[in-house]
């Protein structure tokens, strides 16, 4: 309940009324708020302890096997202890490298169009919804087609048709993710550029660009986020490799190439003690990249335009 006093504040002035506002659960909308928020807490928990227990397990089993050993040596052999997921390491960088080399560009020049040029043509919106529907597409059908489209056409496994295949997982969610930063510049900025007798490829390269560029660099590591961590497309297209991704000091893209995804789901159902470790270790440094990308993702996501 709400108790009010009245207080004068000048001979002449007319009363000023003070509501003093008590909290208690005898209401009942102040008892439905508290029971709520106690849902809510709870749910929050439940949902936060799967996490915490994957993770508690992944730093338990997989920090015992991380040494600098393991993050720069090739696999061991079959009975043999030691090793390290190196040549994973770098495959993943590789692919996921050529994946944004190819899909960031596309992606923001996309979202230029959609944003700025043709926003609302019928092209527009077909791409709009056709970008919607692709960020839930099933990874698995990007590793088939870019097998059909590129393995079978170059006759083998290889890095690029890996990075083709998380290309068309990561432009979708770069492409929407930057239409919607440059929706957010103000008006007032791109109205400036215009009096001051900015072309409007000024004002796209030198006024909006920059200003939507964390809200871009966001959604590119979101994207590189989640390609990281896929195993399906790379199965069909870049297969697994025990050695380097290079020989002569030179990058050989168009051969099988490894991955700490695909690592760790063939070595750990190994019958082999020494793999499995490998595995746990693998999984932990995964996991760390990908935790990289996100918290990186919602630090300039928190830059907003002002």
């Amino acid at each position: 309940m709400s108790a009010a006093t009245v207080s004068w504040t000048g001979s002449m002035a007319p009363p000023v009324v003070r509501h003093e506002l008590t909290y208690s659960l005898r209401r009942s909308r102040t008892l439905c708020g508290s029971l709520l928020t106690l849902f809510t807490c709870l749910i929050t928990l439940a949902a936060l302890c799967p996490l915490a227990s994957v993770l508690y397990m992944l730093i338990v089993r997989g920090s015992k096997f991380l040494t600098w050993a393991s993050l720069s040596e090739l696999p061991p052999a079959a009975f043999q202890s030691g090793g390290g997921f190196g040549n994973a390491l770098i495959g993943t960088l590789l692919t996921v490298g050529i994946a944004a080399v190819l899909s960031v560009p596309c992606g923001i020049l996309g979202a230029i169009y959609l944003a700025e040029i043709g926003a609302n043509t019928r092209i527009a919106q077909a791409t709009r919804l056709t970008a919607k529907v692709l960020t839930g597409f099933p990874s698995i059908l990007a590793g088939v087609f870019a097998y059909g489209a590129v393995v079978l056409v170059t006759g083998g496994y290889s890095a690029v048709a890996g990075g083709i295949a998380l290309s068309i997982l990561m432009l979708p969610i770069i492409m929407l993710t930057a239409e919607e930063a440059l929706r957010l510049v103000p008006a007032k900025m791109r109205e400036a550029a215009i009096g001051m007798g900015a072309t409007p490829t000024q004002v796209v390269w030198r006024v909006l660009v920059p200003a939507a560029l964390p809200g871009m660099m966001t959604g590119v590591l979101l994207a590189v986020a989640r390609a990281a961590g896929e195993t399906a497309p790379l199965l069909f297209t870049a297969l697994f490799s025990n050695y380097w991704p290079c020989s002569n000091g030179q990058l050989e893209l168009m051969q099988p190439t490894s991955s700490l995804a695909v690592f760790i789901y063939n070595y750990s159902s190994m019958p082999f003690e020494s793999q499995v470790e490998l595995a746990w270790g693998a999984a932990l440094v995964l996991v760390i990249m990908v935790l990289c990308f996100n918290l990186a993702g919602q630090l300039l996501a928190r830059k907003t335009v002002r």
